[in-house]
């Protein structure tokens, strides 16, 4: 039993959950880190979760959901009242509101944008709109700025009045704006303190401060920030108007989740997971891609079925098999590797194929003839057979050099398709490989039968 699960009392949290009145559950969660919380959500069932999250003030069921996955947060307020859910959504920050009912059915997140004001639901709609690679996606709207009249004196008087609703915001700068909103210049609050009650802001801000667009892509704002030392950028729309603001930890957040997605992809999990979901949807999500990944093998081992004599009448054949498939998912592996982080960089194109395939293709042959004469090495002292290990070489050389340009291409060809290319280390790579290195180390062995046998 680990430290998380000893110090969570069951009893007393099925009492409090049960108890019509709410402080007992807040007595027994007081010492409790937002981790275990987090894990102790995740073993109740879904009625219970509801009612775990309604006993809660909303600025603490806000706190909860944001430490949990993107995921769980949803199913547990799609199970709220739309009042409830409501309530608790407009104490997250501008952007976890918009990922969260950007990722809900339309007619939940509408059901909960009812409770809200006009203006701020048809803000979260916009936000809502932005994808997550991109800086509108990413942006948080809540932001200090002031009219580029004002003096110095009228900003304190502003901050000390509203200094509850300022607490959690970047405080660190303040943004000048003009009469319609464009970014005039950014304000060091460290220069409003030292500065004289009456003079104008516009007199101490930096002028053309660096921006970044709200189509700004994920890749680009990683180089932004590796550029410069800011923890902040303001974000601005095609009319030059400021709506946002990045902060660095959202984007290293972003980032982190842009991996584990592509490390989920490349594993057959295009959704995410937990196993607190309900049994048959993440059965129906698992299914749906092992499904196409059996079709595909059957595919992959027709050709094995196709050269049967071959194979009864040289079973040793059947030993490098394995092996031929293994090292083509490895090498073609390598190849995706290298080729989706060069997409991420920005340092190569979907339409570079060839360059790609050229570059791949010496990787290959290299690579492919070291294996292919390490293997028929293997072969030959397995049998005392130097025609089988010339057949399990060559297959092996031919086969690996086909794994990498493939590998290398495939996620170029995929972005093309506008297909997530994290999607090509899996059963499209393995099955073609394994393919192809059945095919020509059958089909060798089929051609030098005499000498096999």
């Amino acid at each position: 039993m680990d430290k998380t699960s000893e110090k969570i009392n069951w009893e007393q949290l099925n009492a409090a959950l049960a108890s019509e009145e709410t402080q007992s559950l807040h007595d027994l969660i007081e010492d409790w880190s937002f981790e275990e919380i987090a894990w102790a959500v995740s073993r109740l069932d879904e009625d219970d979760r509801s009612r775990f999250l309604e006993k809660l003030e909303p600025e603490e069921a806000a706190e909860i959901l944001e430490c949990m996955s993107s995921a769980q947060a949803v199913a547990l307020v799609r199970n709220l009242e739309a009042e409830s859910a409501a309530s608790i959504v407009q104490q997250l920050p501008s952007n976890a509101q918009a990922d969260l009912l950007g990722e809900m059915n339309a007619t939940d997140a509408e059901a909960i944008l009812e409770s809200f004001s006009p203006v701020e639901a048809a803000a979260l709609r916009i936000l809502s709109a932005y994808s997550d690679e991109e800086a509108g996606g990413l942006m948080i709207t809540e932001y200090l700025s002031y009219s580029d009249h004002m003096t110095v004196s009228m900003v304190v008087d502003d901050l000390r009045g509203n200094a509850d609703q300022y607490r959690d915001m970047q405080v660190q700068y303040a943004f000048v704006v003009d009469a319609r909103n464009t970014l005039q210049g950014v304000l060091r609050l460290r220069d409003l303190l030292l500065a004289k009650p009456s003079v104008q802001i516009r007199a101490l801000m930096i002028s053309n401060p660096l921006t970044v667009n709200d189509h700004t892509s994920l890749d680009e704002l990683r180089q932004f920030f590796d550029d410069h030392d800011f923890l902040a950028v303001p974000v601005l729309s095609g009319e030059s108007k400021l709506i946002g603001l990045v902060t660095r930890a959202n984007l290293q957040t972003a980032l982190a989740d842009r991996h584990e997605g592509d490390y989920r992809k490349s594993q057959g999990l295009v959704q995410e997971e937990l196993r607190s979901m309900p049994l048959m949807l993440r059965s129906r999500r698992r299914l749906s891609w092992l499904s196409i990944n059996i079709v595909l093998n059957i595919v992959a081992a027709s050709v094995i079925a196709v050269y049967q004599d071959t194979l009864s009448q040289v079973i040793a054949l059947a030993v490098f098999l394995p092996i031929i498939s293994d090292m083509s998912g490895c090498t073609g592996n390598q190849a995706v590797a290298v080729s989706m982080r060069e997409l991420s960089l920005g340092l190569v194109r979907p339409s570079e194929l060839m360059r790609v395939f050229l570059k791949e293709a010496s990787v290959g042959l290299i690579n492919g003839t070291a294996l292919g004469l390490l293997i028929s090495v293997v072969a030959y002292l397995y049998q005392g057979n130097g025609w089988l290990g010339m057949v399990v070489g060559l297959a092996m050389a031919t086969n690996s050099m086909i794994a990498v340009t493939l590998g290398g291409m495939l996620p170029l060809l995929m972005k093309r398709l506008q297909v997530d290319p994290a999607l090509a280390s899996g059963p499209i790579l393995t099955t073609v490989t394994d393919m192809c290195g059945f095919f020509i180390m059958l089909s060798l062995a089929t051609a030098f039968l005499p000498y096999l046998i």
